[in-house]
């Protein structure tokens, strides 16, 4: 019998896309180092500029950011003024108590994987723990940023251990958000000690494989933090408040 001739694949328009993300991704940066300060107005053409790309996908990456929180509008002007969101107290509470309840969803499941994934889950653990508490917190000038990308990677590999794809995509958004409250509240970096020593139950109860040892060390884990980020804005001060400066 005579094969169908095939109907020709439709194109898929790759070019956009892949410009979008780009520029997604590097405002998203820009946000999540305080490059662009809480408060910032996003500016198409100078961002556009900047990055050296059309306004287009900077145009698609500032809606993107605006579903996931980064970004606001100032509806007191005249045209809706995109913005970086705030820091506030309230705001970064709700981040970390969320954080923690999405993620100890993830230890209770890293507890329950099979002996081997486990206890090298959790021997990949101690090892950045271990470089998270040798960072010297006075070292302004490189262990600061260490320990911040030491402090998610933690996380990360708590989550892309043991989530699901869905669990995984959430918490890389909202991980990413607690990321800019721990770079522009530098004063968090004293905190880390404690931040340790909660890792250090965390990894404990995965190694017994104690479910809901490990479900609840890592929501405590997210509940300090968020005590400690309001002990810290409150000898500080909230950013980003005074939109339209």
């Amino acid at each position: 019998m005579a094969l169908k001739k095939a109907l020709p694949r439709p194109r898929v328009a790759r070019g956009p896309t892949l410009a979008s993300d780009d520029a997604y991704v590097r405002v998203r940066d820009l946000i999540v180092s305080g490059r662009l300060a809480p408060g910032s107005r996003l500016v198409e053409a100078a961002l556009a500029t900047a990055l050296g790309i059309s306004r287009t996908p900077v145009r698609s990456a500032i809606q993107r950011l605006r579903q996931e929180g980064y970004v606001v509008s100032d509806e007191a002007l005249a045209r809706a003024v995109p913005l970086v969101a705030p820091l506030r107290r309230e705001d970064g509470r709700e981040l970390f108590e969320l954080l923690g309840k999405m993620e100890s969803l993830a230890a209770r499941r890293a507890a329950q994987l099979p002996e081997g994934e486990r206890l090298a889950l959790a021997d990949r653990l101690t090892t950045i723990n271990a470089h998270l508490s040798a960072c010297a917190p006075d070292d302004m000038e490189g262990a600061v940023s260490r320990l911040h990308v030491l402090h998610g990677e933690f996380h990360r590999e708590l989550v892309r251990s043991a989530a699901g794809p869905r669990l995984r995509a959430s918490h890389e958004v909202m991980n990413a958000q607690a990321e800019r409250y721990e770079r522009v509240y530098s004063g968090l970096v004293a905190e880390t000690p404690e931040s340790v020593r909660e890792h250090e139950n965390i990894i404990e109860a995965i190694r017994r494989a104690d479910a809901p040892a490990a479900e609840q060390a890592t929501e405590r884990n997210w509940m300090g933090a968020a005590d400690r980020l309001v002990r810290v804005i409150a000898r500080t001060l909230e950013f980003g408040g005074g939109w339209g400066t």
